[in-house]
């Protein structure tokens, strides 16, 4: 910095650089996603993306090496996503059991309501596409798998039954009956005007499954003590 305090010329054209180049990845990444959804991944074309985007083909090559690339990337980001907005949820002072609902009701107002572009990527857009994305939409959906599985293990807790395989097995069962729900009435079907009666219906039957299967754990774990 100068006495002034402020920057020389060479560093202020750096972050102006650094700052233009990280709106090109974003533009970028953003035309992906909205064409992918649009069109379909396999009948987009890089050429499509760049058009969208505003840059040359190029340029997209400059940030992306393929467009499986790009892809996988999207889907890293809209991993971060998601987890970003149930973590939240998850540290809510409130009651574990109170938490785990709203960390759901986040997923559906927060995620799929507000970015169904993401949501179809997620489900739909990079399904059977390659060994590499398939590898990658596992390893993003058992990184959920976890989170949930963390949750729910701190539910147990109240329950006196904390047992981490019961609640892997939870969490695989909760998490894919809220893809469904996802799937059903966002991509097969438009109703996200109806989005928010269909998820207190969901996050109902959940919580009250939920809390019969810890019921019943806790119950068990009594008589099996006493004898």
């Amino acid at each position: 910095m100068n006495r002034q305090g402020a920057l020389p010329g060479n560093a202020v054209t750096a972050l102006r650089r650094q700052r233009e180049k990280e709106n090109r990845y974003r533009s970028i990444l953003e035309a992906a996603e909205r064409l992918f959804c649009q069109k379909g991944y396999p009948n987009t074309k890089i050429q499509d993306i760049a058009r969208a985007a505003e840059v040359a083909v190029g340029t997209v090559y400059f940030y992306f090496k393929s467009k499986e690339d790009l892809l996988l990337r999207l889907m890293d980001a809209i991993a971060l996503n998601v987890r970003t907005l149930l973590g939240k949820a998850f540290q809510s002072p409130k009651p574990p059991i109170d938490r785990f609902e709203e960390a759901g009701r986040a997923f559906f107002r927060d995620f799929c309501l507000a970015a169904p572009y993401q949501l179809i990527i997620l489900l739909r857009e990079s399904v059977g596409i390659s060994a590499e994305v398939e590898a990658r939409r596992r390893a993003i959906f058992e990184r959920f798998h976890q989170d949930a599985a963390g949750a729910i293990l701190e539910v147990m807790g109240e329950f006196g039954v904390p047992d981490r395989s019961v609640a892997e097995v939870l969490a695989v069962a909760i998490a894919g009956m809220m893809e469904k729900v996802a799937y059903q009435y966002l991509i097969w079907q438009d109703r996200s005007d109806q989005l928010e009666a269909i998820t207190t219906e969901a996050l109902a039957f959940i919580r009250g499954g939920l809390h019969s299967v810890l019921n019943n754990l806790s119950e068990k774990a009594t008589t099996h003590g006493k004898g």
